[in-house]
């Protein structure tokens, strides 16, 4: 009898690390884990495709993060995508003709923007546009182009 009362504690036990980590888990992936509630400044990126970017994903430089993607909307005069960034008060150095680019996390991973800095002395400082921009490369236009050019060496 009290070796069945042990197991049913320990398999109790096991049951609930279990579902902690998965609850850890479901936090990282949902990028919750990592929200910075210190101060910060909004600065906004324009671009012509951010594929599958969220809000919440993160911003780095140099793959350290300095932010999150707070907002993410759509221009209709320019037909662009407008990205809203919250980067985190201690990185207010960043030159203002900083490079904006979208990147993927590994082959098929999350999307996230990478900045790389410019040169100039001004800084980027709260409601800043970042005017150099690269769009997310998307896979399916990638492979489409493979495949056209391919179809093209075939005609001659």
């Amino acid at each position: 009898m009290k070796l069945a009362k042990q197991t049913e504690v320990l398999v109790g036990v096991f049951m609930a690390i279990g579902l902690l980590a998965l609850f850890f888990l479901a936090m990282k992936v949902s990028n919750l884990g990592t929200i910075n509630t210190g101060d910060s400044y909004r600065v906004t990126a324009r671009f012509d495709n951010i594929g599958s970017l969220k809000t919440k994903a993160p911003v780095t430089m140099a793959g350290v993060e300095i932010g999150r993607v707070v907002e993410i909307g759509f221009d209709k005069e320019r037909f662009q995508a407008v990205v809203g960034m919250d980067v985190y008060a201690n990185y207010d150095q960043i030159p203002e003709d900083t490079y904006a680019k979208i990147l993927t996390a590994g082959l098929l991973g999350e999307q996230y923007i990478g900045l790389d800095p410019g040169g100039s002395d001004e800084v980027l400082k709260n409601g800043s546009e970042i005017e150099i921009t690269q769009s997310a490369l998307v896979l399916e236009d990638v492979i489409g182009q493979f495949i056209f050019s391919k179809a093209q060496e075939g005609e001659k």
